[in-house]
């Protein structure tokens, strides 16, 4: 082994042959990377031996690390899950494979539908769904799920004109919803015991299963008692089973754009925090703004923010000057912080509104601005106001180049560049997160606007309506007595008569 401290080698001889995830903190005691591992001693010590080849950004941090903490588990599948909601929480600077976009995967239960299902997707929607991740391992977490599912049947599609059950069903994988093997009720319930296990609340789910049987059988409920006692054996046999093994060994180096884009600007650090900015509207009418946050490279949705303008206007320099104005007021610096950079999605107009509402505030005026128009994904500029310096040299070892145009330089790289793929993902992000909200409100909108045409409804009254059932469907689908506890009985035969 290579040269370590005295108390790095002791907690290298103290590391468990069981599943875990690992913790490295530097002098500061800051957690600068999370793995997770088959067997902790032997993913750890990984590390630090002489014959394993490892790349630069590899050898920083072990060099930074000055204390090893970890935690034992009892099944990989359990060290898969909790590595991802650590990294989610604690953000370490060298979970750089979490930076590559394409890479992630997202499970995806949709549990307050009337027909949930569990799937997996790479872009979470703003649609009411849970969402857990991201992943890394594609491979390991469809393997997860799939052992899972045992233990939680679940649904991964709605059938199309299905009268009985799927040969799912008949295998143990499916609940049965449709020919009434199951309620809704209790399908739900089920899934919320997969929810919390993914969310590492495996414990809570065994005491649960435990209660629930002893109480069944205490009821002479034999049947019930025997589901939740083959469950709970289930349950704990996910101990044995292997999801991914030592075999993957996690190289750190395989995004280099934060430290490419913090050299091209000449940042004094890496942009720990970059904020992207997009406007949507539809001729000017439901106009709003997204602004998105990716925290070390990493897309940080609890940080997302959406703004209604306050006006609908048809101008995207107005929109945008008004949207950065409100961001930097002084209440949300201090709530939500300031950026390292801020991205504005589109050319010079759109950057030197920002640029200008920007200054226009008093504790936010040196804060580095760019842009990136979309035709052909240059990096915009401003020369004076902009607060970057180029590296020119790095631009042409990039292969790329700078022209400059009015008070603004424009620099194109190759689209295959590290700074370019990352500046994609936050600019395109920022346009799904601003897309989804301009389509919520004009859903709301017309769906208010087609009630608000039967006598006796109002736009209050349709306001209730939209907000308990979600749209108009769903006010058609909803049920008398639902309707009438919302409206009241003669409002809700006005609309029956009229909707069907």
């Amino acid at each position: 082994m290579i040269d370590t401290n005295k108390k790095i080698k002791h907690q290298l001889a103290q590391l468990p042959l069981v599943p875990g995830v690992y913790f490295y903190r530097n002098k500061n005691n800051e957690i600068i990377y999370i793995g997770k591992a088959a067997r902790l001693r032997n993913r750890v010590r990984q590390y630090f031996q002489k014959s394993r080849y490892r790349d630069p950004k590899t050898d920083a941090l072990v060099r930074e690390i000055a204390d090893i903490q970890w935690m034992e588990v009892d099944s990989e599948l359990d060290a898969l899950f909790l590595e991802a909601e650590l990294i989610r929480r604690h953000l370490p600077k060298y979970n750089i494979l979490l930076r590559d976009d394409k890479a992630l995967v997202y499970v995806r239960i949709d549990i307050d539908s009337d027909y949930p299902t569990v799937s997996f997707t790479r872009r979470p929607l703003d649609d009411g769904a849970c969402y857990f991740g991201p992943y890394t391992s594609v491979t390991a977490v469809r393997q997860a799920l799939r052992l899972l599912r045992r233990v939680f049947p679940f649904a991964t599609k709605r059938p199309r004109h299905a009268k009985r059950s799927s040969l799912y069903y008949h295998l143990g994988l499916d609940p049965g919803l449709e020919d009434g093997h199951t309620t809704l009720e209790d399908y739900r319930a089920n899934l919320r015991r997969l929810m919390a296990y993914i969310s590492g609340q495996r414990v809570a789910i065994v005491r649960e299963l435990e209660r629930n049987m002893k109480r069944a059988a205490k009821a002479q409920d034999f049947e019930q008692a025997a589901r939740l006692r083959d469950q709970l054996m289930s349950l704990k046999r996910l101990s044995q089973q292997i999801v991914f093994s030592d075999k993957e060994f996690i190289d750190i180096s395989k995004d280099q754009a934060l430290s490419e884009l913090a050299q091209l600007l000449s940042l004094p650090a890496y942009p720990h925090r970059i904020e992207g900015y997009d406007i949507s509207h539809m001729s000017g009418t439901d106009v709003v703004a997204s602004m998105v946050v990716f925290t070390n490279g990493v897309s940080h949705k609890t940080s997302y923010r959406k703004f209604k303008t306050a006006k609908d206007i048809n101008n995207d320099f107005l929109n945008m000057h008004e949207t950065i104005k409100r961001r930097f007021k002084e209440k949300h610096l201090k709530d939500w912080g300031i950026p390292d950079l801020v991205l504005i999605d589109g050319g010079k107009g759109q950057l030197d509104a920002a640029i200008s509402a920007c200054e226009e505030t008093s504790k936010a005026n040196a804060i580095p601005f760019i842009g990136l128009a979309k035709r052909e994904e240059q990096i915009v500029i401003d020369i004076a106001r902009s607060h970057v310096n180029l590296n020119f040299n790095l631009i042409h070892t990039l292969h790329g180049h700078a022209m400059q145009s009015d008070n603004f330089i424009l620099v194109t790289l190759p689209k295959s560049s590290n700074v370019v793929k990352l500046l994609q993902r936050v600019r395109d992000e920022s346009h799904r997160f601003a897309v989804s909200y301009h389509s919520t409100l004009k859903t709301k909108r017309v769906s208010g606007s087609t009630l608000e045409s039967i006598p006796g409804i109002g736009p209050a009254t349709a306001k209730k309506l939209i907000k308990k059932f979600g749209s108009v469907k769903g006010v058609i689908s909803a049920g008398d007595n639902e309707l009438t506890e919302v409206i009241g009985k003669s409002k809700t035969v006005s609309l029956r008569k009229l909707l069907g």
